[in-house]
């Protein structure tokens, strides 16, 4: 559902093939229960491994699980504490940090955060960069500019007003990923601002559509092609019977400046 994980099945896809291996897809929703039961129907067809990015609340005893009957994982995109697997994802904490250090060198000062969770490791390093880099800079991070939970176009559209509301007037907001910024973009505009110039927007993953959005969306590319190729060729070299560490790897995040960033500007 969301193009940031179809880019990553892409190169997952891509790197199969090469192995005349194919998969099977299953969208959890972060839904805990039906994770589960895509697990139990790979291990009745005798699947040879599974990627995944695990659904909120998955324990490790689910991963382990899979593992001891003859299931091997990678995980992507979020890693679960106690999961003794290979994990492919972007350093969300540098690169959240990325973009934060960006609005602070245009002269922002006060800058909210929206969309994310802290029920994943992904919503937590984002947030935790954004405050160090707040913090570095000497700039204060105030409970209510942070607007968690939109992860959609539409519920970042949502944000705006809640956004625009603040008494405090962000002149700047840092998303959580593109869909975020772009539907708060949209909000903006509706509200009779421009964004880019009024206020300025940074969104996350540099999904294709960052780059065609009015105005061009400033972001972070998270690596997501990569994190494909990686964790596919990983688990390729586990069914080979290659030793692999169980270990974290990040993909270095990187800043792409585009339209949505500018100058602040002081709201009436």
């Amino acid at each position: 559902m969301n193009p940031f994980f179809a880019e990553i099945l892409r190169s997952i896809e891509t790197e199969l093939d090469r192995s005349r291996q194919t998969f099977i897809l299953s969208n959890h929703y972060d839904q805990l229960e039906k994770q589960r039961t895509f697990i139990d129907t790979l291990l009745q067809l005798g699947a040879d491994g599974v990627i995944m990015s695990p659904a909120i609340g998955t324990p490790p005893e689910d991963i382990k699980m899979a593992e001891e009957n003859g299931l091997p994982a990678v995980l992507i995109a979020r890693s679960v504490e106690g999961a003794d697997v290979p994990v492919f994802r972007g350093d969300d904490s540098y690169g959240m940090g990325l973009a934060t250090n960006h609005l602070i060198s245009l002269g922002h000062r006060r800058i909210a955060m929206i969309g994310g969770t802290d029920q994943t490791s992904t919503g937590r390093d984002r947030y935790q960069g954004y405050v160090v880099a707040m913090e570095a800079a000497g700039l204060e991070v105030k409970p209510h500019w942070r607007i968690p939970g939109p992860r959609t176009k539409q519920a970042g559209f949502e944000s705006s007003g809640q956004f625009l509301a603040l008494k405090d007037k962000p002149t700047a907001a840092v998303c959580w990923n593109d869909l975020v910024a772009i539907g708060l973009m949209n909000g903006i505009a509706r509200a009779g601002l421009v964004p880019g110039v009024d206020v300025s927007v940074t969104g996350y993953d540099d999904l294709e559509e960052a780059a065609i959005a009015t105005p061009a969306l400033t972001t972070v590319w998270n690596g997501q092609r990569e994190v494909g190729r990686r964790a596919a060729r990983v688990l390729l070299d586990r069914l080979n019977g290659a030793t692999v560490r169980a270990s974290q790897e990040l993909i270095k995040p990187e800043l792409h400046v585009r339209q949505s960033t500018g100058k602040p500007v002081e709201r009436g």
